[in-house]
């Protein structure tokens, strides 16, 4: 199974953890992590993660977000047809940076698409199932009960 978690997800863990919503989903990340590394799950990296994590003001972000991507074992370059893609996706409504995340995830063939964003989410129409992170490992763990 195949992820692409969008940049709203990796930086969770720098939010103020005392909300609940936002607690929820870095415990959701760290179990994301724990997935990953234990290859039960394929965490996909792109060009446009990248991009977003090198523009990030603040050194501690961009090194945990870095080790994050450094985990991933494949990798989606930027080309014209994610750009159109992505363009498509912004008549959707969806802002340019969180388009082409998407079209990146679709191109990779990923399974599911996690994000933070509650407005991307409901805007995004595609291949690929968008999920918050607490959805996703919900959705994981209704076959343990």
């Amino acid at each position: 199974m195949k992820l692409y978690l969008d940049t709203s997800v990796l930086n969770r863990v720098f939010d103020d953890q005392t909300q609940a919503r936002i607690a929820l989903k870095t415990q959701a990340l760290r179990m994301i992590l724990q997935l990953v590394e234990t290859e039960e799950v394929e965490f996909l990296n792109s060009a446009v993660l990248e991009f977003e994590a090198q523009k990030n003001p603040y050194p501690p972000r961009q090194r945990w977000v870095q080790q994050c991507l450094a985990l991933a074992k494949a990798y989606v370059p930027m080309d014209e047809e994610i750009v159109a893609r992505g363009q498509s996706l912004e008549q959707m409504g969806v802002k340019s940076i969180d388009a082409l995340h998407m079209a990146s995830a679709e191109k990779g063939g990923c399974d599911y698409f996690l994000a933070c964003d509650d407005r991307l989410l409901r805007r995004y129409h595609g291949k690929v199932k968008a999920l918050n992170p607490v959805s996703f490992i919900l959705l994981l763990t209704e076959g343990e009960r």
